[in-house]
């Protein structure tokens, strides 16, 4: 009998025990779903603004403005995500002083000094590209030539690009553009696509493949620090 009745009270024991440690499980679950999961600043670069509207698509996709587009919703998910996000601006306005003489140059040293203030983990330049073949298409990625960290990043967005969106490129490729050369921190500057070509640039204007794009991009980017288990 009192085997019996201590038997009981062990049981009991335990399944408290279970109960309370399943209670505790599931808080610390929520907890980490509520915190963010990284640390890393990320600058996003939305290129072009003001006076400098980029290229223009043939049925009149301005550059400027669908690059903003990309940015504020590569900077929403990647916030989402638990990354510090600094953008290069926010609006349709350019970074330079209206009194500089020579406002590209102003503009892109504007931009060097958000970079250099933010001490990003990453950079993320966003385009839209444009020739004269129309039949051009595809998202490209480039990144400063003999700079491992940003070809290993280029590659991966990249590749992702190539699963999600049929881009054709194989890999990154490196470049003379001033966002991928003007500091020492891991950048890549992406062109979505050819706004040049009429077919692509309605898809670049779709919110459908915006979002393919969008998420080919953070996908690279999960990739780079290390936060998928398997590569795409």
């Amino acid at each position: 009998m009192i085997f019996s009745l201590n038997k009981k009270v062990i049981i009991c024991v335990l399944i408290s025990i279970f109960i309370i440690s399943a209670c505790c499980a599931t808080c610390f679950s929520v907890k980490l779903a509520k915190s963010p999961n990284f640390s890393y600043t990320i600058v996003i670069d939305a290129g072009h603004g003001g006076r400098d509207g980029g290229s223009v698509g043939k049925n009149g996709t301005i550059e400027k403005v669908i690059n903003l587009k990309y940015a504020k919703a590569l900077e929403k998910k990647l916030t989402e995500l638990g990354y510090n996000v600094i953008m290069t601006r926010t609006n349709d306005n350019g970074l330079y002083d209206e009194n500089a003489k020579n406002k590209k140059l102003s503009d892109m040293n504007a931009r060097l000094k958000i970079i250099e203030k933010a001490n990003p983990a990453l950079v993320i330049s966003l385009h839209m590209n444009s020739f004269p073949n129309q039949s051009a298409h595809g998202a490209s990625t480039y990144y400063r030539e003999g700079d491992s960290a940003s070809e290993t990043c280029a590659n991966l967005i990249q590749r992702a690009l190539n699963n999600y969106c049929d881009a054709p490129s194989i890999k990154g490729k490196p470049a003379d553009y001033y966002m991928v050369k003007c500091s020492y921190y891991t950048s890549v500057l992406v062109e979505c696509g050819f706004i040049s070509n009429p077919e692509e640039e309605a898809l670049l204007n779709s919110d459908a493949y915006q979002e393919k794009i969008i998420y080919a991009i953070y996908s690279g980017i999960q990739l780079y620090f290390g936060q998928f288990a398997s590569s795409i």
